[in-house]
């Protein structure tokens, strides 16, 4: 029996997998992965003592109890782990990625396909090399179709992802100036991308593409792809649509057929309008009612501060502070200005992982920003400091700076977008909003 055959026996009768000993739950399989800065294995028997059924590690000098499990790397070891669990799943999978606006089109297309099937989706942000083989992993046996969000931020990696959940439909939402570094620039965004193309080309899938979006029509050409359902703006597509407001929420009409059906939304910002219409898409090849659509797309309201509408005691914020690139950010900025407030107000912070463009981008959202009708406009980070001398706004190098402005000159019945990359943690201005 192969090691995997038979670390897959034990999954059999231990169906949780854990990676953290502060969520040890009984029975649990712990995989002891290691970091840069940090060996699990050293914590194996702690795991044991609190509960694990077996630990896994990859470290002789751990193995100091018969339920450890001992292998050559252990990550190596979750990862065909899951691939043999996802190889045994007689389910549909759906491979979603993309460079802006996955988790949202992931929780709508849950939404909806939960109105007719038992239907899994990844938790969180468990996307890469990591959280993909935990969310197969997590899969149980009254799943009746899976959607795994997968995450790159390098070359390669989407290709690995694809190789351990196996999809056999995939959804690219966009391609976008994000993670930049690690991509090589954009062209690079797109051939990461556009791995997962050539897994469903290789593996005879069928994709999901926005026929508006020349770039994944040019990934898909490249890709030699064929079988495609197209959704976008014009009626010749499977599914087609238009916005009918945006203010604050989404609403919007769509077609299929020649029939038309119209639906509201607790999604804001215009930018979600093909993220909308990729759910529907899917909602609609997997046999979906328009009626059931509509219930799915109209009951999901965002609570993960992507596009989050938030009432404070004196202002309305969308809370938009989950991620940010250049793509997203202009898309957020354009949506700000488009909007009808009495006092529309700005507060954006840092975009990482942009390498060698980090200081042209961040100046041209400066640019970008004060040319629009905004009424103040707040930047926040090292990034846009630098970036934005002589240009009017306020600038402050750090949250903790933009909070004791904040609390000097206070803003209140406003409209105000709060958007920064993770890293900002711009949630801590809430209290001051």
């Amino acid at each position: 029996m192969s090691a995997t055959n038979f670390l897959y026996q034990h999954y059999l009768n231990h169906r949780t997998v854990c990676t953290d000993t502060r969520a040890i739950s009984k029975d649990c399989l712990f995989f002891a992965l290691r970091g840069d800065k940090f060996n699990a294995n050293e914590f194996a028997a702690q795991a044991l003592k609190e509960g694990a059924a077996y630990a896994i590690i990859d470290d002789q000098q751990y193995h100091t109890d018969e339920r450890c499990i001992l292998v050559p790397d252990v990550l190596t070891a979750l990862q065909d782990l899951a691939r043999s669990h996802r190889i045994e799943l007689r389910i549909p999978v759906i491979g979603l990625t993309g460079s802006n606006g996955k988790t949202t089109t992931k929780e709508l297309i849950k939404a909806i396909l939960s109105e007719k099937y038992r239907t899994f989706a990844t938790s969180g942000n468990l996307n890469n090399h990591i959280g993909v083989p935990l969310s197969i992993l997590s899969i149980t046996d009254d799943i009746e179709i899976a959607v795994i969000e997968m995450g790159a931020n390098h070359q390669k990696e989407i290709e690995l992802l694809c190789s351990i959940a196996l999809p056999e439909y995939g959804l690219i939402t966009n391609v976008g100036m994000a993670h930049l570094d690690g991509f090589g620039g954009f062209e690079g965004v797109k051939k990461g991308k556009a791995e997962l193309y050539a897994h469903l080309k290789q593996q005879q899938g069928k994709a999901f593409i926005n026929n508006d979006n020349p770039y994944l029509l040019e990934m898909a050409h490249t890709a030699q792809l064929s079988d495609i359902v197209y959704y976008g703006s014009e009626r010749s597509n499977t599914i087609s649509g238009a916005l009918n407001s945006t203010d604050p929420f989404l609403e919007l009409s769509w077609q299929k057929q020649g029939s038309e059906f119209s639906v509201g939304t607790q999604l804001t910002g215009a930018y979600n309008f093909e993220n909308i219409l990729a759910a529907i898409c899917i909602g609609d090849f997997f046999s979906l009612t328009p009626e059931q659509i509509n219930k799915g797309l109209s009951g999901y309201a965002p609570q993960n501060n992507r596009s989050q509408l938030t009432k404070t005691e004196h202002n309305t914020v969308i809370c938009d502070f989950y991620n940010a690139n250049p793509s997203s950010m202009n898309a957020a900025l354009k949506n700000m200005d488009s909007l009808h407030a009495a006092n529309k107000v700005v507060i954006i912070g840092d975009m990482f992982e942009l390498g060698s463009e980090s200081a042209e981008q961040h100046l041209q959202i400066i640019l970008q920003a004060t040319n629009m009708t905004l009424d103040t406009l707040i930047f926040i980070g090292k990034n846009f400091h630098q970036a934005g001398m002589g240009h009017s706004g306020h600038y402050f190098e750090s949250p903790a700076d933009a909070a004791v402005y904040l609390q000097q000159q206070p803003v209140k019945d406003s409209l105000i977008l709060l958007k920064g990359s993770r890293g900002m943690a711009l949630e801590q201005l809430l209290p001051q909003l």
